[in-house]
């Protein structure tokens, strides 16, 4: 009897502080503002209590049929989050607790590296804001568009952060931020985690200044005008103009 009391002592300490056991993790990717699931696999078998977890802080799973919130559970144990945020990157653990034939609790952990992308364009000259520099991000990589190759501009150390880039390149409160924009900044940019797995890539197109195609469209009305009521225009009407000139002179010289 004692014996079973204490292995069902043990299980219930597990069931309080979890067992963080290795497990392989499963890479989820999701755009921003999407949804994705988080399959657990795992067979319903009485499961009776799912517990989600990230950066040692538990999540709640809402468990309605009809769920209006982000993260809601679907099927047995599977888990929804909608409305991606790029903040929603990194690692999950769900652990998954039901009863067996014996009735002793025992939990089943899922791991996964929840991966969200996004696609934004900015104007050139003007600031590119990336919200991504997570607490658990190490770096940041660029690829810009007309290269394969990966450059580092942005790290973090155990001790400070470290901008490996160049003068226009700063951080501040989670946030990187290029002044100036210009198109040799447009790419991808891929934030890793201390595994090396990848948190959140953002693919960055410029753009050129509304004030430019505005000043492109007006060289255009200006061609356009120039092309009616210029030279040519000038050419068009004194070749109309000519009989009647012509006309003109003779009813003159007549009445002479």
């Amino acid at each position: 009897m004692s014996g079973l009391m204490g292995s069902r002592l043990k299980y219930l300490l597990l069931l309080r502080f979890f067992n963080y056991s290795e497990t392989i993790p499963i890479h989820v990717a999701g755009k921003k503002g999407g949804s994705i699931i988080l399959p657990c696999e795992f067979k319903a078998r009485e499961i009776f209590l799912i517990h989600l977890n990230r950066q040692s802080k538990n999540i709640l799973v809402y468990d309605k049929k009809y769920c209006s919130k982000r993260v809601c559970k679907k099927g047995a144990c599977d888990v929804v989050i909608k409305d991606l945020r790029l903040s929603d990157a990194g690692k999950y653990i769900l652990n998954v607790y039901y009863n067996n034939a014996k009735s002793v609790l025992e939990p089943q952990i899922r791991t996964y590296h929840l991966h969200i992308y996004d696609d934004i364009s900015v104007k050139i000259g003007e600031q590119l804001k990336l919200d991504v520099l997570l607490p658990d991000a190490h770096q940041v990589m660029h690829q810009n568009k007309s290269s394969t190759e990966w450059k580092k501009v942005w790290k973090r150390d155990s001790k400070s952060r470290v901008n490996v880039a160049y003068s226009r390149l700063t951080d501040s409160d989670g946030t990187l931020t290029i002044k100036e924009f210009t198109s040799d900044d447009a790419g991808a940019y891929r934030v890793l985690g201390y595994e090396g797995e990848i948190l959140i890539t953002v693919t960055v197109t410029d753009e050129k200044k509304s004030e430019g195609n505005l000043n492109y469209m007006d060289d255009d009305k200006k061609r356009n005008h120039w092309s009616l009521f210029g030279p040519a225009g000038l050419f068009v009407s004194v070749v109309f103009a000519l009989p009647v000139l012509i006309l003109i002179a003779a009813i003159i010289k007549k009445m002479q």
